[in-house]
């Protein structure tokens, strides 16, 4: 693709907040980094995976399992697609069988039940609304019923919506937000928590945007910093029955979420402010998730996990 079209003000064309972009696809913001990701925008939440371009890596093709989650059980929401999609795999590839609950993404999980079955693995599709108490009540019977038991539940699925004001946000968006991204975490481990044992792993999935207070995104902050308030005092409440619970806060991942919540015009600088100059792949955060899902995180719990090239220490 030749990058400088972006740049071409002959043609009209906008600069996507950059100062230029050269020939070989380099633009200039606060750092020289590679531009990755051509305008692009969805009109769904939480988006489709097979509609992105590029499509997004999440299979480290050379990564060497060990048996970390040999015989273990993992519910993932949000497992068709994005960081959903690659725990999934690196939760197959370690010896897991995992159950994945999604909204309507049918292609996204399909795709993403052929790959996990050509690697040998074992994987339930659950299709329906995490928001709704009784559709986390039925993820839970149905993982039981499949496979009788729960080791790990990765609470991961998200909307976000970009609004420039808070006056802009509808009293229904802020309703939507908070039930679809902390509700469903409520009812979902609420129900697992009755059939999970002594060294079980909860991983909530909150955010960057947390804590450096993204201010386009006021609504889906909010629930996301719920989510850490909400690992914190639930790893303390079940640290005698020995079941962790952790929080990964991811920064710019290249996912749908992000062509389905920003103006197209964002993408192109997506994670150019991190250090690394770059949005990071979903193969990149999927080890995390493993570590704290396996007995190599057994003295951890009540953490937030960053991972974000850089652009917020925690």
């Amino acid at each position: 693709m030749d990058y400088k079209f972006y740049y071409d003000k002959v043609n009209g064309q906008d600069n996507y907040g950059l100062e230029y972009i050269d020939n070989f696809g380099y633009g200039y913001k606060c750092n020289k980094f590679k531009i990755k990701y051509p305008p692009q925008e969805q009109d769904v939440q939480p988006g489709m995976e097979y509609l992105m371009h590029p499509r997004p890596i999440f299979d480290n093709t050379s990564y060497k399992s060990s048996g970390k989650l040999n015989g273990k059980v993992a519910i993932i929401t949000g497992g068709d697609s994005g960081i959903g999609r690659a725990v999934a795999i690196s939760y197959i590839k370690e010896g897991a069988k995992v159950v994945i609950a999604y909204l309507n993404e049918h292609r996204d999980a399909k795709e993403t039940k052929e790959y996990i079955e050509a690697l040998g693995g074992e994987c339930l599709l659950l299709a329906g609304d995490v928001k709704d108490k009784n559709f986390c009540e039925y993820i839970v019977n149905e993982t039981m019923n499949h496979f009788g038991k729960i080791d790990i539940l990765v609470n991961n699925a998200g909307v976000q919506y970009q609004q420039k004001s808070l006056l802009d946000i509808s009293d229904e968006q802020f309703d939507y937000t908070m039930k679809t991204n902390m509700y469903s975490i409520f009812y979902l481990t609420k129900s697992a928590l009755k059939y999970m044992c002594p060294g079980a792993s909860i991983i909530n999935v909150s955010s960057i945007t947390t804590f450096y207070g993204e201010p386009e995104l006021i609504d889906y902050v909010t629930s996301k910093g719920a989510i850490v308030g909400f690992t914190r005092a639930l790893s303390t409440n079940l640290a005698d029955k020995n079941i962790r619970v952790n929080a990964v806060a991811p920064g710019y991942f290249w996912t749908a979420l992000q062509p389905a919540c920003w103006e197209k015009e964002k993408i192109p600088t997506l994670g150019a402010d991190a250090p690394m100059k770059r949005a990071g792949e979903t193969y990149e955060i999927a080890p995390l998730f493993v570590y704290l899902a396996s007995d190599d995180s057994s003295y951890v719990t009540g953490q937030v996990m960053h991972i974000n090239g850089g652009q917020y220490k925690g």
